[in-house]
This record gives C-alpha cells, structure tokens and sequence, in this order.
C-alpha cells in the first residue's frame, strides 16, 4: 500500500478512527486554549497534558534508530509523539506545512514500522486547517 491522505474511499473506516478523533479533539481544545503563534514545545507540552487528562497513553520525544544496511548507526533522531503505540505525531508552527515534513512522517513512519501518522501544524487560525494525516 502507498501513502495516502485520509481515507480510501467512499464509506470506508479510517485507520485507527476512534484514536485520531481523540487526538484532534485534543488538539482542538490546546489551539481553541492558547492559540496559534507560539514554539512547537509549548503545544507539545499542552498537548501531552490534554491526552493525559483524556486517559490517553503517549510517549513523547521518541528516539528513532536508523539501521543503514544491517548496521544500527548511532544518530538517532526524535519523534515528537506516539500515541496508544498507533499513531506517529509530529507537531509544528510553521507559516505552512512543507513537503520536507510530509517526507520526515512519511520516513519516520517506515523506520518505526507504523501505518498511521499526522503532522499537527499550531500556527493556523483554524486547526483542522494545519493536520495532514499519512497512512502507509
């Protein structure tokens, strides 16, 4: 299967459905709290007590390995958040989501063996304006 955005097709469920609403709703209510214009920790620290608040389990600043030919390389990087060990989060303010951060889930996503990722961007007036969802 190649990557897509959202869904595949008419009347067809979402991966892991239930789980992304909890998290853009989450994510909903840190924007409508603080909203746009401020770093990227900030809305990863909001964001972390807002699904804890919601009883729902996350890691955050997950050390990806990369393995480069049977070899694991030490330069590892990080993932902002895993959430319930389903979903990839990787949260940003920027002016706009670039193909460059597409690219960065789409590999994280690979490395770590996971079908379901989202990039969540703050810096928009309306959230649901800033949230690219990847499934591989």
């Amino acid at each position: 299967m190649t990557s897509s955005d959202e869904g595949t097709g008419t009347g067809s469920k979402l991966i892991y459905e239930q789980l992304t609403e909890k998290i853009i709703g989450a994510a909903i209510e840190v924007h409508k709290t603080i909203g746009p214009g401020l770093l990227e920790n900030i809305y990863e620290e909001c964001l972390c007590h807002e699904l804890m608040l919601r009883g729902v389990a996350f890691k955050r600043q997950v050390a990806v390995p990369l393995i480069y030919k049977g070899k694991n390389l030490n330069c590892s990087f990080r993932l902002d958040m895993v959430v319930e060990d389903l979903v990839l989060l990787e949260l940003k303010s920027v002016s706009a989501i670039l193909p460059v951060h597409e690219a960065q889930l789409l590999t994280y996503m690979r490395l770590l063996n996971k079908r379901v990722g989202s990039i969540i961007n703050f810096n928009v007036p309306v959230l649901k304006n800033g949230i690219v969802r990847k499934v591989l």
